[in-house]
């Protein structure tokens, strides 16, 4: 899968990916008050605003970008109607050629990871039936319950060609109150990244393995050590722009072939008529606002990598 989504990053030359996470209060008022017409002020009502949402911002970039990547929580908070408008996200981004990354942070003790890892990269059994649950391309995995609930996500990505990205150094305020404490002299999200790195080695997929990794763009003098100690893994990088993450720092996280780093942003894309650079766009051209975000952020990370 990792193959792939380079593959997509070169023909775009885009290295980029688009976080679908919408809050309600980012669907422009029209859109909202037709979905609230349609289907009342009810959760059916706020999941069709966000679907149509999500799907206007994809019609304005697919042709841009490589891979969006839908934050799973953003669709739960409207319970089953939400998760029904993560699914038609999923399934109308596939179809639009994207490589959808689920922002789902999983990880928990085996037989549980092994169902997150069925129902979010693979497959179920119904009586003769083989169906796919949500069927993302690749799954962002929380790493803290160990190799345990690593490997059914590990085993998942090896028989049906999938990805994941495991939490190393995440771009929040608090991360190192854990992530940073130290064992041995070094701090836990080094020995994470030697994890990773071993765990990379059973999936890999060309130069680069299936399993990739999460550092955040607030972090760079961090992503600088870690890069070295995982060259073939690919790196997610959250942070840029909205958490204050700059495309000066985020060239460190790119190997000398240009490859091996994918920068994420979310709210700074798809909701970037509300920024003042882009309010000239107003809420009824938010997708083509989008659609000019995404190409200063390409335009902005492409430079940063050829200054480096």
């Amino acid at each position: 899968m990792i193959s792939k989504l380079i593959e997509k990053i070169q023909e775009k030359d885009a290295p980029i990916v688009v976080g679908l996470d919408p809050m309600l209060r980012y669907v422009p008022e029209q859109m909202q008050k037709a979905a609230f017409e349609e289907y009342g002020e009810t959760l059916e009502g706020a999941a069709e605003a966000i679907w149509q949402f999500n799907k206007g911002i994809v019609d304005a970039t697919y042709d841009l970008i490589p891979a969006v990547k839908p934050q799973i929580a953003m669709y739960e908070q409207f319970g089953i109607p939400g998760l029904a408008a993560f699914k038609k996200t999923v399934d109308y981004c596939k179809e639009k050629g994207l490589i959808v990354i689920g922002d789902i942070k999983r990880g928990d003790i085996g037989s549980t990871s092994a169902a997150y890892a069925a129902g979010h990269l693979g497959k179920v059994t119904v009586g003769n039936q083989i169906c796919r649950g949500f069927d993302e391309d690749m799954v962002t995995v929380n790493p803290y319950l160990g190799s345990d609930g690593i490997q059914p996500f590990l085993d998942v990505c090896k028989e049906e060609d999938k990805g994941i990205f495991v939490l190393v150094k995440t771009s929040n305020p608090s991360s190192g109150e854990f992530q940073d404490q130290k064992i041995d002299g070094k701090p836990l999200y080094e020995l994470v990244a030697q994890k990773v790195a071993e765990w990379g080695e059973e999936c890999m997929d060309g130069d680069y393995s299936n399993v990739g990794c999460v550092i955040g763009a607030t972090y760079p003098e961090m992503g600088r050590v870690l890069r070295k100690k995982m060259p073939r893994t690919y790196i997610l990088v959250p942070g840029y722009g909205a958490q204050g993450g700059t495309a000066k720092d985020l060239a460190l996280y790119f190997n000398k072939d240009g490859l091996g780093a994918i920068v994420n942003s979310s709210r700074g894309i798809i909701a970037a008529y509300m920024q003042e650079k882009y309010a000239g766009f107003g809420a009824g051209h938010y997708a083509e606002a989008s659609r000019q975000a995404v190409m200063d952020m390409i335009a902005d990370i492409n430079g940063a990598k050829k200054q480096a």
